[in-house]
Parts: C-alpha cells; sequence; structure tokens
C-alpha cells in the first residue's frame, strides 16, 4: 500500500543566513534511510559550510540560481536547471543572486547530520 505523506518536517540549516529545508521524505519525516527529498528555499547572501557528505546529491532548481563550489571552480546552477554531485566530493553551495533560490534536493542515501562532514566553521 503507498504511503500518503501528509506535509513535510521543517529542519533547521546550516549557513550564514536562515534557510528553509523541509523534507518530505528522509531520516527525521519518515524514518527513510535510503533516500531523502527536501524542498529548499534559500535567500540571497546564504553560503552553507564546505562540506565533503557520504550521500550523492542530486539538485533541481525551481527558481532562482544556486551557485556549487568544488574543488577545481564553481558552477552556477539556474531555474529549470539541476545539478549531481557525488559522494566523497567536497563542495560548498551558496546563493548570491537577488533571488536567492528555491530547489528540490534529493540525497542518496538520505542526508544524515553524521554523514554530511561540513568544514570547521
Amino acid at each position: 500500500m503507498p504511503i500518503f505523506i501528509a506535509s513535510p518536517t521543517r529542519i533547521q540549516a546550516a549557513g550564514t543566513k536562515p534557510k528553509l529545508i523541509d523534507e518530505y521524505v528522509g531520516r527525521v519525516n519518515t524514518g527513510a534511510e535510503r533516500c531523502s527529498i527536501a524542498h529548499m528555499r534559500s535567500p540571497s547572501g546564504w553560503v552553507e559550510p564546505g562540506q565533503t557528505p557520504e550521500f550523492d546529491e542530486y539538485t533541481v532548481v525551481l527558481r532562482g540560481a544556486l551557485q556549487v563550489e568544488y574543488r577545481g571552480g564553481t558552477m552556477l546552477v539556474n531555474a529549470g536547471q539541476a545539478i549531481f554531485t557525488k559522494a566523497g566530493e567536497w563542495i560548498r553551495y551558496a546563493t548570491p543572486g537577488a533571488d536567492g533560490a528555491e530547489y528540490i534536493a534529493v540525497c542518496l542515501p538520505a542526508f544524515s547530520p553524521a554523514t554530511v562532514h561540513r568544514d570547521a566553521e
């Protein structure tokens, strides 16, 4: 039988400004460990600490633009575009544009604070 998910759980975000994370599927909202799906809304000027996660992350930008820094460069992912980052790869997300960004993030296995390995601030 399908499992209905009536609403997400709001998760506290890391970074320089308040970012909204609504987890629909994952360790917090549904107890899922294989996958997490979250709706993110980050304001202009938000910067997250660098990280080297143990999970793959698929990100689809719905509005605005997401900046993704990686060893060797930076990519700007605009609305209607997506990015895939592999487990073990150092990355840092930011939303420097005036509109911030709204995006969906899917992590395999599910996101966990214990497996994101953020840089010391």
